[in-house]
Protein backbone atom coordinates (compact mmCIF):
# COMPACT_ATOMS: atom_id res chain seq x y z
CA UNK A 1 0.00 0.00 0.00
CA UNK A 2 1.18 3.10 -0.65
CA UNK A 3 1.83 5.73 2.14
CA UNK A 4 -0.11 8.82 2.78
CA UNK A 5 1.29 11.86 2.35
CA UNK A 6 0.60 14.86 4.55
CA UNK A 7 -1.17 18.25 2.99
CA UNK A 8 1.32 20.36 1.36
CA UNK A 9 -0.82 23.12 2.38
CA UNK A 10 -1.12 22.24 5.79
CA UNK A 11 2.44 21.44 7.00
CA UNK A 12 2.86 24.93 6.10
CA UNK A 13 0.26 26.17 8.30
CA UNK A 14 0.03 24.23 11.53
CA UNK A 15 2.55 22.67 13.74
CA UNK A 16 2.20 20.14 16.53
CA UNK A 17 3.62 20.89 19.86
CA UNK A 18 5.35 18.76 21.92
CA UNK A 19 1.88 17.84 24.22
CA UNK A 20 0.17 17.07 20.65
CA UNK A 21 -1.73 20.64 20.52
CA UNK A 22 -2.10 22.38 17.12
CA UNK A 23 -0.99 25.02 16.63
CA UNK A 24 -1.65 27.86 13.49
CA UNK A 25 -0.91 31.70 12.94
CA UNK A 26 -3.79 34.21 13.59
CA UNK A 27 -5.43 35.83 10.67
CA UNK A 28 -5.39 39.17 9.99
CA UNK A 29 -1.19 40.24 9.96
CA UNK A 30 -1.15 39.66 5.97
CA UNK A 31 -2.32 43.01 5.05
CA UNK A 32 -3.84 46.51 6.29
CA UNK A 33 -1.30 46.51 9.02
CA UNK A 34 -0.80 50.41 8.77
CA UNK A 35 -4.26 51.05 10.34
CA UNK A 36 -3.72 48.14 13.29
CA UNK A 37 -2.22 49.22 16.56
CA UNK A 38 1.10 48.31 17.83
CA UNK A 39 -0.40 45.88 20.77
CA UNK A 40 -3.12 44.15 18.23
CA UNK A 41 -0.37 43.52 15.87
CA UNK A 42 2.33 42.00 18.61
CA UNK A 43 -1.04 39.60 19.62
CA UNK A 44 -1.32 38.76 16.12
CA UNK A 45 1.95 37.23 15.59
CA UNK A 46 1.76 34.82 18.06
CA UNK A 47 1.19 31.60 17.15
CA UNK A 48 -2.84 30.51 18.37
CA UNK A 49 -4.18 26.62 19.45
CA UNK A 50 -6.28 25.49 16.43
CA UNK A 51 -9.94 25.78 17.24
CA UNK A 52 -11.90 22.63 18.72
CA UNK A 53 -14.53 22.57 15.30
CA UNK A 54 -11.32 22.77 13.34
CA UNK A 55 -9.15 19.94 14.98
CA UNK A 56 -10.27 17.46 13.31
CA UNK A 57 -9.79 18.56 9.99
CA UNK A 58 -6.09 19.72 10.53
CA UNK A 59 -5.28 16.74 11.92
CA UNK A 60 -6.35 14.63 9.02
CA UNK A 61 -4.22 17.03 6.89
CA UNK A 62 -1.29 16.41 9.30
CA UNK A 63 -1.41 12.63 9.14
CA UNK A 64 1.13 10.91 7.07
Amino acid sequence: MPKTKTHSGAKKRFRKTGRGKLRARHAMLSHNTGKKRPGRKRRLGRPVEVAKPDRKRVRELMSS
